[in-house]
């Protein structure tokens, strides 16, 4: 008997549908007529032990035990699934062979390989265990993947590289949580302070905006614009570019503060004759837009729809194993295999059916072409998310289902039209000695933008050269032609505050985490990671901070509480800057890749933590003195506190929860 074990039922039925009927349908799997089955997880079966399994005195918070690293990890099944996990041991047990068909990520392999392991399979058989990665739940694409399963084997890295993550973020999450929360209360902070190696950082980015916001002091700044006329009494402007004699009138983005120096330009400007003396065109391409990866779908959403980050994740889900219309959504990829591009003619039939009002204004599109995002170096576990060959009825869809739907199918269909090609003309004038620059474009062929012309966005792909776009057109001009200046103009301006974080921005924040780092060599060791979290986990992360009310919405900004800003200004540093945290998904990129070893990754992380306990314990978070927890009301004299309140259980799992799906582990391996 082959077992197929899928992470969800939705994935279950969906391989139970293209293996041989009649099907009998049992609890909790479904038996094939050939003798095969199929079973399921339910998410993760299996949790991460609490620290008293450990050791009975854990029970109470002291700052003494921290921190508690395992000798042995445990593992202890989920309550709610129990009956579940113990259907899929029985089944384990009596399979000639097994499949491990968990999502095609990190976590995906993991949560299936710990029910194998949990389940005491024997060497031999865990040998010869294959994998088999489903992105799209059409039937048709589960029968192309049946045909194209591989050795589990090969995956062992990616499963330890999310037993490192869950084990480190129990371990840090854990103990920082503990030892704030025990000192929170010697200041008079009543609740629990969860710190998580994600979740933290993320806090600490918009408690600094916000700061910078608060503490911005505006100053005007000056520019000088020469209007100009050729002899055909054609008109159009340029911009003063200041010299190099300037600069000490300028700042470090160089906006001139002087507004006599600006005058001066004016003055001498007005009235004046002007040279061409240089002009530049070029020829230029623009590429289509790569199809989405979650946190790009995430970001332009929220631009175009105002969606937030958990939302777009719900749709897609749905998308994905409701209505089969889209592939895994929880992608952090941006390519497709070449091999896909075989199915080109039937998606875009597909979508074409689905919502014709796509390509209505465009050219039809062209299948045989091959844009950048079909490259098999660019593809590991996952690609991008495209549509499905399904044609269905978008009308059955609720109306954020839809407007997701036909967004992701633009982005696609933007890979078969031809390259967006325009002329850039860069002139530069002078004027009694200044120099004054401009540019202008004009389109020669639209190609893919035929798809975006109805659309007003300048979010993520929809319109990727806003500025382009925005240039102004110049009449016909030539090198060393004479002008007019009838007269120049002074244009103040304001220096503005950076803006609050909104949804896409946050979500744009934790994907390109390396424009936040200070330190020289940590910034270039993170410049092709993925930043802060993951796609399948940043959603949550987001969510979490304003459940557990360090996070706050003001109309569409995202601004810290009293409780967020007290507890980033009372930790070190380092667990509220993304320097750490990226550097962890760095080293378990690593191990995925199998670069680095689980030993090389743990122990440092183990000292390190070891540091931040010492620090945490010699001094007060004074920053959350007088503030007051979120939803606390003060106990009845006699009531208990502290570590034998009921903060005991949240606290502990707040811990394990610091960065979504972070308790999960395997007690194969050990932390030392």
């Amino acid at each position: 008997m082959i077992l197929y074990i899928a992470e969800k039922p939705s994935l279950g039925r969906a391989i139970a549908d293209v293996l041989p009927k009649p099907h009998k349908k049992g609890d909790g799997y479904i038996m094939t007529a050939n003798g095969d089955c199929v079973s399921w997880c339910v998410g993760h079966l299996l949790e991460q032990a609490e620290p008293d399994a450990y050791d009975p005195a854990y029970k109470s918070w002291q700052l003494a035990h921290l921190p508690i690293v395992p000798e042995q990890w445990k593992l202890k099944p989920k309550s709610k699934t129990r009956s579940q996990l113990s259907t899929l041991k029985k089944l384990i047990k009596q399979a000639s062979s097994l499949v491990n068909a968990g999502d095609p990520d990190r976590e995906g392999q993991l949560l299936v390989d710990e029910v194998i392991s949990h389940s005491g399979v024997k060497a031999d058989k865990i040998a010869q265990t294959q994998r088999l990665l489903i992105s799209d739940l059409n039937p048709s694409a589960v029968k192309r993947a049946l045909g194209q399963m591989r050795t589990n084997k090969e995956f062992v890295p990616l499963s330890t590289s999310a037993l490192a993550r869950s084990r480190a973020d129990w371990l840090y999450g854990m103990n920082m949580t503990r030892a704030y929360t025990i000192q929170g209360k010697k200041v008079g902070y009543q609740g629990v302070l969860s710190v998580g190696r994600v979740q933290t950082p993320v806090l600490g980015l918009v408690v600094r905006r916000d700061e910078e916001i608060a503490n911005f002091i505006p100053k005007p700044f000056y520019e000088v614009l020469a209007h100009l006329l050729t002899e055909q009494n054609e008109s159009f402007t340029a911009k003063w570019k200041p010299s190099e004699a300037c600069q000490p009138y300028m700042d470090e983005e160089g906006r001139v503060l002087a507004k006599g120096l600006a005058e001066n330009v004016v003055g001498r400007i007005s009235n004046q004759p002007a040279e061409v003396t240089k002009l530049e065109s070029k020829s230029k391409r623009q590429n289509p837009p790569l199809p989405y990866s979650l946190s790009a779908l995430q970001i332009d959403a929220a631009k175009r729809f105002g969606m937030s980050a958990k939302e777009v994740l719900d749709i897609c889900q749905s998308l994905y194993e409701r209505h089969k219309l889209i592939t895994y959504p929880r992608s952090d990829s941006r390519y497709l295999p070449v091999e896909q591009h075989g199915l080109a003619p039937q998606v875009i039939n597909a979508i074409t059916k689905n919502d014709p009002s796509l390509t209505a204004k465009a050219d039809a599109p062209n299948a045989k072409l091959k844009s950048k995002a079909w490259d098999d170096k660019k593809v590991d576990a996952h690609h991008a998310i495209v549509p499905t060959e399904k044609v269905s009825n978008l009308a059955n869809l609720s109306s954020k289902e839809a407007k997701l739907y036909s967004h992701i199918a633009r982005q696609y269909l933007a890979q078969f039209y031809a390259a967006y090609l325009y002329d850039e003309t860069q002139v530069e004038v002078t004027i009694a000695g200044g120099l004054f620059t401009t540019k202008a474009k004009q389109e020669t062929s639209l190609g893919w933008k035929q798809l975006f012309a109805s659309s007003n966005s300048s979010a993520n792909g929809l319109n990727p050269n806003k500025e382009d776009d925005e240039l102004a057109t110049l009449p016909a001009l030539a090198k060393g032609q004479q002008l007019h200046c009838p007269h120049g103009e002074l244009v103040e301006k304001i220096t503005q505050p950076p803006k609050h974080f909104t949804d896409a921005t946050l979500l744009g924040a934790m994907t390109g985490i390396n424009r936040y780092v200070t330190n020289a060599e940590v910034k270039k060791i993170l410049k092709d990671t993925d930043g802060l979290g993951t796609e399948a986990t940043r959603a949550g992360i987001i969510e979490l901070l304003f459940k557990r009310g360090y996070l706050q919405r003001q109309g569409k900004a995202i601004v810290a509480t009293a409780v967020g800003s007290g507890l980033v200004n009372s930790l070190p540093e380092s667990a509220t800057t993304p320097d750490m945290t990226a550097l962890w998904e760095s080293s378990l990129d690593a191990i995925s890749q199998k670069q680095l070893r689980y030993d090389a990754f743990m122990t440092p992380l183990i000292n390190q933590l070891n540091e931040l306990i010492t620090q945490a314990a010699n001094q007060l978070p004074n920053a959350l003195s007088g503030v007051t927890g979120p939803g606390y009301k003060k106990r009845r004299s006699g009531s208990r506190s502290g570590a034998k309140s009921g903060y005991k259980r949240k606290s502990t799992a707040s811990a394990s929860k610091g960065t979504a799906k972070s308790t999960k582990t395997t007690k194969s391996r050990s932390s030392k």
